[in-house]
């Protein structure tokens, strides 16, 4: 069988090579960006927007992101929610369908196997392929059939049919994951991406807190242990809102920021001494250390959350399920607040440092919780969800530092890291079985000393590049004269230099009046 040329490119185009851009592409655009006029017009526009092209929306100003950073901010809030309902069903189908604890595990290992295929296969070529805004609505599109999904399957009270839903449900937050990580993180004046994203993700926090709440206090209060129907109108209000939801990201404005830009960015930011070099993908060594990061810290995340009420019944002798639980919220709700508090740590200190910092203490309270036992125990292990807080998000914007044109597909390997979420859990419950919960803990320890590694290495040897994106002017500075050689040149080449290289050299005035728009 012969392969034509243009299936060929067809095939990589697919596979997801010829949907970023290459090197010369982006900076033939940056001869003429387009105005902060022309940038809040194409906000609007509906249609799907080439990941090559500068759109400008690179040099987005705190203003101009106010209205989308607050949308997506929305979604944060809704994976929250889907995720605090994880353990509430689980239980609750333990005991209307009487599946054992090992069964009920699979909805934990449905919802995080999702994350592993989604960002790497479909939902990471729709958002390079379409933009953020069409992955927006894939996303909550696939996240409403899945709770939909949920009707039928109460209906046969099959918990395969759970299962099945959970995976599809899990399939769409991924989606959702794989872009408004990186548009949050994007969209805005670079210096402030690590703020935004630990202030977005705090509302992801406070759904995990509300959806037990409210399943305990609304949804399955005086519930029939034999009755699904409490889960099938509750996954039914929760397709419809986010149906609903779908529709509003359509005819919101939404600017797109395309690999192209990010490279643009990358190259306004050269002056600030950030260090910036045009590598291939296989050449980003920080992105990948991110990657293996954040799979261990996630996992180690997830297993203590799962097995959080099983250590507090151990370590104090006697404590009733509801007592646990409580003590869970209360875990769950310092989590929370460590969101916020590391947002406002992050006005004083480098988020590099905050990084390192709230590393460090959860390494001290998971090796308390390890030895101590009673209150002292379960304060220790509380304190530990306290500073888990920022890691994920600070992970996650340090990571995409310096990718540039592989912005996206750099940020969908961090999303499938989230899979570390299945791995985890199971080896500690294995190792709680053989010995106990308390010792178990030993598990989340060796996580989080393989997470604790990539804030030491960036303040050992990124620390003069990451701050070069902290005192970066890109997006606030008005009335500045922009000078960017690109290509690789140095500031000081002359233009015939830069032609007889191949590369081009521009300048550009921001006005005040573009900045405000």
């Amino acid at each position: 069988m012969v392969v034509t040329r243009e299936a060929e490119q067809r095939k990589r185009s697919i596979i997801g090579p010829d949907t970023e851009p290459k090197m010369n592409e982006g900076y033939d655009q940056m001869t003429r960006r387009p105005s902060a006029a022309e940038v809040k017009a194409m906000a609007r526009n509906k249609n799907a927007v080439s990941d090559k092209r500068v759109t400008g929306a690179s040099q987005i100003t705190v203003r101009q992101s106010i209205v989308p950073v607050m949308l997506v901010t929305i979604l944060f809030f809704l994976w929250g929610f889907a995720y605090g309902l994880l353990d509430v069903l689980n239980s609750h189908f333990q005991t209307t369908l009487g599946v054992t604890k090992a069964q009920g595990a699979g909805l934990s290992g449905a919802y995080f196997g999702a994350y592993f295929l989604a960002p790497l296969t479909f939902a990471g070529y729709i958002v390079r392929r379409f933009g953020y805004r069409w992955t927006f609505i894939t996303g909550l599109c696939i996240f409403g059939v899945g709770a939909l999904m949920f009707w039928p399957s109460g209906v046969k009270r099959s918990f395969p049919g759970f299962v099945g839903s959970m995976f599809i449900v899990g399939s769409g937050l991924s989606t959702l994951e794989t872009s408004a990580n990186p548009y949050i993180a994007t969209c805005g004046p670079p210096r402030y991406s690590d703020i935004r994203l630990n202030l977005s993700q705090s509302f992801q926090a406070i759904g995990s807190v509300v959806a037990p709440l409210l399943a305990a206090q609304v949804f399955f209060k005086d519930v029939n242990d034999n009755s699904l129907t409490s889960v099938q109108y509750t996954y039914l209000a929760v397709a419809c809102f986010v149906f609903l939801l779908a529709v509003v990201f359509y005819f919101a404005p939404i600017p797109e920021i395309t690999d192209a830009d990010m490279a643009d960015g990358e190259e306004q930011g050269r002056e600030y001494e950030t260090g910036y070099q045009d590598k291939p993908l296989y050449k980003q060594y920080t992105l990948f250390w991110g990657v293996a990061a954040q799979f261990c810290y996630v996992g180690s995340q997830v297993a203590i959350a799962n097995f959080f009420i099983n250590y507090v019944q151990q370590v104090k002798p006697g404590t009733s399920q509801s007592t646990g639980s409580n003590l869970l919220a209360v875990a769950q709700s310092l989590f929370a607040i460590g969101r916020f508090a590391s947002s406002l740590c992050m006005k004083f200190l480098k988020p590099r440092q905050v990084l390192w910092l709230f590393n460090t203490m959860i390494l001290i309270f998971i090796i308390c919780a390890i030895t101590l036992s009673g209150n002292a125990g379960v304060a220790t292990l509380s304190l530990v969800l306290l500073f888990e807080s920022c890691i994920f998000p600070t992970i996650f914007t340090l990571s995409l530092r310096g990718l540039g044109r592989h912005t996206k597909r750099g940020a969908s390997f961090i999303v499938s890291s989230v899979c570390g979420g299945a791995v985890f859990p199971p080896i500690l419950g294995v190792v709680a079985d053989a010995r106990n919960t308390q010792l178990a803990m030993v598990i989340p320890l060796v996580g989080f000393i393989v997470a604790w590694s990539f804030p030491m290495y960036l303040n050992l040897f990124k620390a003069e590049m990451l701050d070069g994106y902290s005192s970066s002017k890109v997006g606030i500075e008005a009335g500045r004269t922009l000078s960017v050689v690109v290509g690789g040149g140095r500031l000081g080449q002359s233009l015939d230099e830069e032609k007889s290289a191949g590369r081009a050299s521009f300048h550009e005035t921001v006005s005040k009046e573009e900045l405000k728009q």
